[in-house]
């Protein structure tokens, strides 16, 4: 196979599936799990939304001109509670309907620990799946990503955003209470949700009160003890014998490597 790489497609299932697209083909690649596998980086990389060749990928998969100017760019991408829409700037009002002024929830995780973490609904469960989360729910419902945001600004006080990729790729980790961590937190942040609820329509932020908690098993037949990123940029051929694959990483016998990371890349995948 050989093609521009992107995200791993995946499901829920008993296990985890993935599947990989490169070029016109696709590859399931938990049926690779077991085999030595080589990834080569052919030394072209294409911006995914202008088609230039550019020499260094940003963003995950983007040239640096529309790295600058792409509302998908935007430092509100990474900090929804800035969104600027409603102040009349955002770049890209059609995106902007599109991607921002959609329903949103706002969910606990448990990936390397509980998390919180903001979607579009469509988005999940995959979204849990990418963040290699073995236990996911909704707690809040908002009617923009802009309020979603806000909401998780809230929660953050209290809780972290952020997954520790080296530890969640160590193993499945504890199993959470998470209905009863979403009650705790709220509890705490209950003063600033209601002042944020108050800039807003009635009924734009709700609970999501009757959300169950959903658990993930991912395809792994040994997690490493020692995590060692591998670096396509400096060692352009990759091989080793697939031993798992959680969230976006493929783990081999010597390192693991995040495959999102590479957006762009002209790669062959071949099995050995």
């Amino acid at each position: 196979m050989q093609g521009q790489l992107s995200k791993m497609s995946c499901r829920a299932d008993t296990e985890v599936q993935y599947t990989l697209a490169l070029g016109d083909a696709t590859q399931d690649m938990n049926a690779l799990i077991g085999q030595r596998v080589r990834l080569e980086f052919l030394q072209k990389i294409i911006c995914q939304h202008c088609g230039r060749s550019t020499k260094k990928s940003f963003s995950q998969g983007y040239c640096y001109p529309c790295f600058q100017t792409l509302a998908s760019c935007d430092l509100c991408i990474m900090s929804p509670d800035r969104c600027h829409f409603h102040l009349g700037t955002c770049r890209d009002n059609t995106f902007a309907e599109q991607f921002c002024m959609q329903p949103h929830r706002v969910y606990l995780a448990n990936s390397t620990g509980l998390k919180v973490g903001i979607t579009r609904a469509e988005n999940l469960p995959s979204r849990w799946l990418d963040q290699g989360a073995t236990q996911g729910l909704v707690i809040m419902t908002a009617a923009t990503r802009r309020q979603s945001g806000l909401l998780e600004a809230a929660l953050k006080a209290h809780v972290s955003d952020r997954t520790q990729w080296q530890r969640m790729l160590k193993g499945p980790g504890d199993v959470l209470d998470l209905p009863a961590e979403r009650d705790r937190l709220l509890n705490l942040a209950a003063d600033a949700i209601a002042l944020i609820q108050a800039d807003f329509e009635p009924g734009a932020m709700a609970l999501a009160a009757t959300a169950e908690t959903m658990h993930f098993t991912y395809p792994v037949t040994q997690y490493p003890e020692k995590v060692k990123s591998y670096n396509l940029d400096k060692t352009p051929v990759l091989e080793g014998t697939l031993l798992g694959i959680k969230a976006q990483y493929l783990i081999l016998d010597h390192t693991v490597i995040n495959l999102r990371k590479y957006t762009g890349y002209e790669v062959a995948l071949n099995v050995l």
